[in-house]
């Protein structure tokens, strides 16, 4: 028994709205972006804080503070140097997942029209090709989100979790 396009058009429906909705995935990650470098900002503007404690008093409390405060500036710095070099890779996946995006929308739509003109003819091998393909754009750009969105998340903490130690330190 042959498939007809009718058969299998629940299928390109499927792959269709899925496509389309790729296009939303982009939120998946840019509330952990935002974050990420929210932080960043804040504590940035905490370490200035502390930078310029008035309450410690004698010479060996501040030469202290001042050797504490260095050593979280550096902490930051290499924190934010490290994130920097990912922030242009992660730029990248950002203009990826709109590329998976647009062309498995594009994809999807075009088998859907197709299978509503043909909706009695035989599906073929390549024609299921297409919408393999136009599911795996899909996969690809869901999995390159939820790896940015991680990767930012796990900066984030890294900055959160030195926020706290100057808040101990100093």
């Amino acid at each position: 028994m042959t498939m007809t396009w009718g058969d299998f058009q629940a299928v390109v429906q499927l792959s269709a709205g899925l496509n389309v909705a790729i296009l939303s995935f982009v939120d998946i990650s840019l509330p952990a972006i935002k974050e990420r470098r929210r932080v960043f900002s804040k504590a940035r503007q905490e370490l200035e804080i502390h930078r310029k404690n008035p309450h410690k008093q004698t010479v060996t409390e501040i030469a202290e503070h001042k050797q504490n405060v260095g050593n979280i500036d550096r902490q930051l710095f290499d924190l934010w140097r490290e994130t920097a070099d990912f922030e242009s890779f992660e730029d990248s996946l950002m203009k990826s997942t709109g590329v998976f995006g647009i062309v498995g929308a594009v994809l999807s739509l075009s088998l859907l029209m197709y299978s509503a003109f043909h909706y009695d003819e035989a599906v073929t091998l390549t024609d299921e090709a297409l919408v393999f393909l136009s599911f795996l754009s899909l996969g690809a750009a869901f999995i390159i989100n939820f790896f940015t969105a991680s990767k930012a998340s796990r900066f984030t903490k890294r900055c959160n979790d030195l926020r706290e130690k100057m808040r101990t330190t100093l």
